[in-house]
């Protein structure tokens, strides 16, 4: 397959078409079905005999009337519009007004990039990770046979057979599961009724946090749900995942108070004691910092953990069968490491300037 030579005109067009693209989900009200289309295009390929997945054969009648894509003429009709709006994304030829997408090398407007394109915007617009869109995929006509897509009434065996049948793996099982933070079932369409959780429109990872605390009133927990919980592969995920956070709840709340009160009660003493010597000081304010920083660390790590492998997952979903020449995309420097280095900066510029202040007092003792 040709790759289109993506130049400048056309990266601002791709930027034009993710700010309308946000434009229209918050006027629309549509980031879930927008991002349940793009899982539904994507979810059909079987990597044994390269059929299926995301190349916008969803957006035939003869696919979109299957019975687990009740409801997406609707977000398929929105992505059509956006294409049409985007004609700078397909280039004219000389033969009167035909359109050839730079991607597709045809003569429709391609809605399969839009289709994977507002997927990606949906998660983000909500609180989600960035998640690297590449573009190039080839769209189709051919439409799978119904049954490829998972079914909400089974367990993990069915989720297994499903996604591995994609090329996936248990991580990228759980880690796509955690986009039902978004959204809600609706009973016309699954035969379920409910938001997994409290806040059905920002993407976080309360989805993991709710199902480890069981029954809750109003919120949905499907057969596939609790198989996450059951299975004990899958299970491991969601424990880590869970932990996505907060510094001043559950474990922090226990471990915090026992990392730097005591050692702050000492540094205190040494005011008092003119005999100590500034050795201690230091000794104490490094245990200080290193049984802090430890845990910080670990909660940064966790909070990164869901996102990152969410934004892994969903771009290994909507690029299977389709194999980009390059990423196109920028080297991104991670907020953990720009925090991890500020905690260090705080932490050596605190030590010097307690140091500093314990030695005037010292100084003026004598």
């Amino acid at each position: 397959m040709a790759f289109p030579v993506v130049d400048t005109e056309y990266l601002k067009e791709i930027d034009k078409a993710r700010r309308n693209l946000r434009a229209l989900i918050a006027s629309k009200n549509c980031v879930p079905i927008m991002l349940r289309l793009a899982w539904h295009d994507a979810g059909t390929y079987d990597v044994g005999t390269k059929t299926g997945g995301p190349n916008g054969s969803i957006r035939n009648e003869e696919e979109y009337t299957h019975g687990s894509n009740n409801g997406l003429k609707i977000a398929i009709d929105f992505c059509g519009t956006m294409a049409d709006l985007h004609k700078l994304l397909s280039k004219s030829l000389a033969q009167g007004n035909k359109f050839v997408c730079l991607f597709c090398k045809n003569g429709r407007y391609c809605r399969l990039k839009m289709i994977q394109l507002a997927g990606v915007v949906a998660v983000e617009v909500t609180g989600g990770p960035t998640i690297d869109f590449v573009p190039g995929r080839k769209d189709s006509n051919i439409c799978p046979k119904e049954g490829r897509l998972p079914d909400a009434k089974k367990g993990a065996r069915h989720l297994r057979d499903v996604f591995y049948q994609m090329g996936l793996s248990d991580k990228d099982i759980v880690a796509l599961s955690g986009g039902h933070t978004l959204g809600r079932a609706n009973p016309e369409r699954s035969g379920f009724d409910g938001p997994w959780t409290n806040e059905p429109l920002k993407f976080d990872n309360s989805y993991f946090v709710e199902l480890l605390k069981g029954e809750s009133e109003g919120l949905l927990k499907l057969p596939t749900d609790n198989a996450l919980l059951d299975d004990p592969e899958f299970c491991q995920y969601v424990e880590h995942y869970a932990k996505l956070g907060h510094l001043c709840t559950g474990r922090s709340v226990r471990i915090l108070p026992r990392a730097y009160p005591e050692n702050l009660l000492e540094i205190t003493r040494l005011r008092f004691n003119q005999y100590l010597s500034r050795v201690w000081a230091i000794f104490y304010l490094t245990r200080m910092i290193f049984n802090i920083f430890p845990l910080i660390s670990d909660i940064w790590r966790d909070e990164d953990a869901f996102f990152r492998d969410y934004a892994g997952s969903h771009k290994k979903l909507s690029e299977l069968g389709f194999t980009p020449t390059s990423s196109r995309s920028k080297p991104i420097v991670k907020d953990s490491t720009i925090l991890a280095q500020g905690a260090v900066g705080v932490a050596v510029a605190s030590a010097v300037v307690i140091l500093s202040y314990f030695y005037e007092v010292r100084k003026r003792m004598k």
